[in-house]
């Protein structure tokens, strides 16, 4: 089976599970659990291949040009964090069906659930640093939308924010990092990026990438300072805990420490930075733990002092304390996530986590009280459990660490300390919750749960004793494999023997189990006294009040800056656009300057003149009509769009000219509908000579700048033009266009095959705006006073006004008044497609294409709108035009994949020549399966913002008709009124 399949199927498997009903809970829960057991079995499947040829690779030609294929590569370590990512995920997604309530929308669960294990899969088997960082940012996507799953309440809400802004922009400062790191290697392929450890470590811009690679790493594991956000993140579904904070979401920024070890690793500043953050991290996390009364807030916390050990251990650069560093990240994966679970339980089954209303629950609950005590006591480090290994072995590190004589006395007594923290607070979690007199005050009676909600727990909590019990035996051959990919060569000596005699690092076991034992027993008396109510000294400082106190002094500086710069008259706007567009282009022609070919020129024609005389006349009398007449104003502006049209004909561009006049129209029916939207003119007082002044002198400014504008491009397009062909790229795509491309066409040929990738990207961009315009439309109503009838409509009979006030109701006759019969506009819907269809056909080797056939076909369907109402397109013509632009998108995509199905390049183009009876040859290119999304897409982002500003001005006409309906009604009231009193 290819690897591709374990990133791809489970996001196959989150679209299948949103479009489940809502109350098939067994379904979804099925679906998800299938998936992610087949992943499973098919990582372990790969472990004899793993353990013979070290790497399994596939790759897939994306733009090798810029060396960012997609890579999927398998060593041990990436194996290992596979297994846990799948294994544990089948184990959540057992244990979530018996949690998640029915009245839960369990498919946006599941979905979300999926596609965040397929994006761990894919941060886990990149073999390009690029596209890791890309899953890397998935995987912060998710988590939010997993953590805010409870969207409706607050603490999720917020807890779901913060988790992405700290770790969205933890991925943006990876993102720059291994942008350099790239730079210094000279490839993004990890392969080559792991074999240049010397040439990365002496690199003058080492530092740099250094620490914006761990800027992403510590934010994603939340160590100090960026700690602060796991904890608010507890408001998750404690499914979603238990998997975010054992196998994937936290673990993801070890894992990348992990990975780039070898390259990285041993040097001074590595030590420093990630030593000190992990070393600070124990600490802080295992005091605060200690203190909490909330048990997920208490596995939180925990986990971030595991994380932080994990860390210390990966920052002492030694092969040995690597090699402890995987131990421990299997180790804490089994018993965290049986802990959360256990504590999901409780809560599920007594209906509340707050441990001082919890006691004596082993009478009630005696399984998972069992259960829970043998996790516990594996994540304290108690002998002939798991946790005890690992634990021993960073003791161990910790001893035997060649150093400063500080930093060789300090380090034993922290590693000391943290040991009984993590000791203190898992006897709270033990004893607290499951021994005592029984709690009174519950709000359920607690039982045990569903057998099948236990089973995930004790299959983690039998991994426990049997890794204690018989770790060589169970674990050793899997921990060399994971361990040889880290310390990147061979692996240091080391044993796994549960007894190693009485040295240091048992004595120093020894030492946190009874000093921590006596640490609870001190707590508990304080908090029995009520003495103590919080982590003392920690509770003056909040992280959640600093990170918030910087957002809302950020949002402040943005509001000043607003306020400052911004303006809700369009005409600043749109001047202060022009004027930084103006000055950036104007810098590097100043810095550099622009030199002029020496291309000799035409002779000057009088018509070509005599064009750009007449357009220029229109700009500018379209200017000045604009402040008198706006309709004519609109008629000017497309008379110089025409010339422009005529221009691009003058200079052999067919094509352009065809897609400018279409892009003309489309235009101008876009004006046509928001001009009934701008405010009136109050024309009944006369101006002040003050204000006519300053709107001369305004008119000078705009004119000025559009001179500026208008002759810098001309300026710069003139000294392109005088340069020799020679120098110019186009002689690329004249001489590849047919041979390679497969069309004569070479504007088309450009823009759906050399230049697809850019087609794709700017067509997805157009679908966005399109969507950003119909969602704001949806929302916006126009003022009252703008609301109005237009001009031309105010002299028509009134029963005519009151159709075209009523379009659902609106008459050919009142329509035909003002324009041409319905009936004949109806008879262009099907010659505008016959056009469309002959443009897209011939846009291959003639003037044409799917962009312009697009608008052709659009412009036809929105004649009908325009003419026919809106209820008659409507009822007679269902268009749909979001799922215009998804087909599109789809069929975009789908072509490009083709390429790649086959072996090639992303969007590589492939010609075929048919024989087709009646008609004969027939040349067939695979772009033209890529045009045809870029034709679906232009009609649905047309139709869509056009119909929305439609559907606006028939929202605003009946508006309009209800309030002239209730004045009526009101002065007919008030005029009976008289006569009633009269009567009376």
């Amino acid at each position: 089976m290819p690897l591709t399949l374990l990133i791809l199927l489970p996001f196959v498997g989150s679209l299948l599970a949103a479009v489940l009903p809502a109350n098939a809970r067994n379904t979804e829960s099925t679906l998800a659990g299938l998936v992610a057991l087949f992943c499973t079995v098919q990582t372990a499947l790969y472990f004899p291949q793993i353990a013979e040829a070290g790497v399994l690779r596939e790759e897939i030609t994306w733009l090798p040009a810029l060396g960012l294929n997609l890579v999927i590569r398998m060593d041990g370590f990436a194996w290992m964090f596979s297994m846990l990512v799948f294994g544990i995920g089948t184990l959540v997604v057992l244990y979530a069906r018996y949690y998640m309530s029915p009245a839960d929308p369990v498919p946006r669960f599941f979905s979300f659930f999926l596609a965040f294990m397929g994006a761990m899969a894919g941060v886990v088997l990149s073999g390009n640093i690029i596209q890791l960082v890309f899953f890397w940012e998935l995987t912060s996507l998710f988590s939010f939308l997993l953590i805010g799953y409870w969207h409706h309440r607050e603490d999720a809400r917020r807890g779901a924010r913060m988790a992405l802004t700290v770790t969205g922009a933890g991925g943006l400062c990876l993102l720059a990092g291994m942008l350099v790191l790239g730079h210094i290697v000279g490839s993004y392929d990890l392969d080559r990026v792991l074999g240049a450890a010397e040439l990365v470590r002496d690199h003058p811009m080492y530092l740099t990438a250094l620490v914006l690679v761990l800027l992403g790493a510590f934010t994603k594991s939340a160590q100090f300072p960026f700690h602060f956000w796991l904890p608010n993140a507890m408001a998750a579904p404690t499914p979603v805990s238990s998997y975010l904070h054992s196998a994937t979401m936290v673990k993801a920024g070890v894992f990348l420490l992990a990975r780039l070890w070898p390259v990285m690793g041993g040097t001074e500043p590595w030590f420093w930075l990630v030593g000190g953050a992990g070393l600070a991290t124990l600490l802080i996390g295992g005091y605060a733990a200690m203190f909490q009364n909330d048990l997920k807030g208490l596995l939180a916390y925990s986990t971030i002092s595991h994380l932080g050990l994990i860390t210390l251990l990966l920052g002492l650069n030694s092969p040995l304390a690597a090699v402890a560093a995987v131990f421990h990240i299997m180790n804490h994966a089994t018993f965290k996530a049986s802990l959360f679970m256990a504590a999901g339980i409780i809560d599920h089954e007594s209906g509340t986590r707050d441990i001082r209303r919890l006691s004596g629950l082993r009478r009630m609950m005696p399984v998972t009280a069992t259960l829970a005590t043998v996790a516990s006591a594996a994540m304290a480090g108690v002998p002939l459990l798991n946790g005890f290994l690992s634990k021993e072995m960073f003791f161990a590190e910790t001893v035997f660490f060649d150093a400063a004589p500080a930093v060789a006395q300090i380090l034993p007594i922290a590693a000391t300390v943290a040991g009984m923290f993590s000791v203190a607070y898992s006897l709270r979690f033990i004893v607290d919750v499951f021994w005592g007199p029984p709690a009174t005050d519950l709000p359920h009676e607690p039982h045990e749960p569903p057998h099948w909600m236990r089973v995930p727990v004790e299959l983690l909590v039998c991994a426990c004793l049997v890794v204690g019990v018989l770790p060589a035996w169970s674990i050793g051959q899997y921990l060399n494999a994971a361990a040889l990919p880290v310390v990147g060569g061979e692996l240091p000596a080391f044993s796994l023997a549960v007894w190693h005699g009485f040295n240091t690092p048992f004595m120093m076991s020894l030492v946190a189990l009874v000093g921590g034992t006596a640490l609870y027993m001190v707590l508990r008396w304080e908090r029995k006294q009520g003495r103590i109510n919080a982590a003392p000294l920690m509770h003056r400082v909040s992280g959640r009040g600093v990170f918030e106190a910087v957002l809302v002094q950020i949002t402040r500086w943005g509001h000043s800056g607003r306020r400052l710069l911004s303006t809700r008259r369009l005409q600043w706007q749109m001047l202060w656009l022009v004027l930084v567009t103006l000055v950036g282009a104007a810098m590097p022609l100043y810095t550099r300057g622009l030199q002029l070919g020496d291309r000799g020129t035409l002779p000057l024609s009088p018509a070509f003149v005599l064009i750009w005389a007449l357009g220029m006349v229109c700009a500018v009398a379209s200017a000045w009509q604009a402040k008198y007449h706006r309709l004519a104003a609109l008629t000017l502006m497309g008379g110089a769009g025409l010339c422009v049209c005529i221009t691009f004909l003058w200079f052999s561009a067919p094509d352009l000219a065809l897609t400018q006049l279409a892009v003309e129209l489309v235009t101008t029916i876009l004006i046509l509908l928001g001009l009934r939207w701008l405010p009136k003119r109050d024309e009944s007082l006369p101006a002040s000579p003050a204000s006519a002044a300053l709107a001369r002198t305004r008119r000078v400014r705009d004119l000025l700048l559009a001179v500026a504008a208008g002759g810098g491009m001309a300026w710069l397009a003139f000294a392109m033009m005088s340069r020799p062909f020679a120098q110019s790229t186009s002689t690329f795509f004249l001489e590849r266009a047919l041979t390679e491309g497969g069309g004569t066409n070479v504007v088309n040929v450009m823009l759906v095959d050399f230049r697809g990738f850019d087609t794709f990207g700017e067509i997805v961009v157009l679908g966005i705006v399109a969507l950003t315009v119909y969602a704001l439309l949806r929302r916006f109503r126009p003022a009252v006073e703008t609301m109005d009838l237009p001009e031309q409509q105010r002299y028509l009979p009134a029963d005519l006004q009151t159709d075209l006030l009523n379009p659902r109701n609106a008459t050919d006759t009142a329509v035909g008044y003002l324009m041409v019969p319905a009936v004949l506009v109806r008879l262009l819907l099907p010659f505008s497609a016959l056009v469309a269809f002959y443009l897209f056909m011939r846009g291959h080797n003639q003037p044409g294409g799917g962009f312009v056939a697009g608008l052709v076909f659009s412009v036809g369907l929105v004649l009908q709108y325009i003419i026919s109402g809106t209820s008659w397109v409507e009822a007679h013509l269902p268009l749909y035009p979001r799922r215009w632009i998804a087909s599109g998108l789809l069929l975009a995509l789908g072509t490009g994949l083709g390429a790649v199905a086959l072996g090639y390049p992303f969007l590589t183009s492939h010609t075929a020549h048919l024989h087709l009876p009646l008609i004969g040859d027939l040349h067939v290119a695979s772009a033209m399966f890529f045009d045809m999304g870029v034709f679906a897409l232009v009609v649905g982002s047309t139709l869509l913002i056009l119909t929305a500003i439609a559907h606006q001005s028939v929202r605003s006409h009946r508006y309009h008709a209800r309030l002239m309906e209730e004045e009526q009604q009101a002065a007919s009231e008030q005029a009976a009124v008289p006569a009633t009193q009269g009567a009376v």
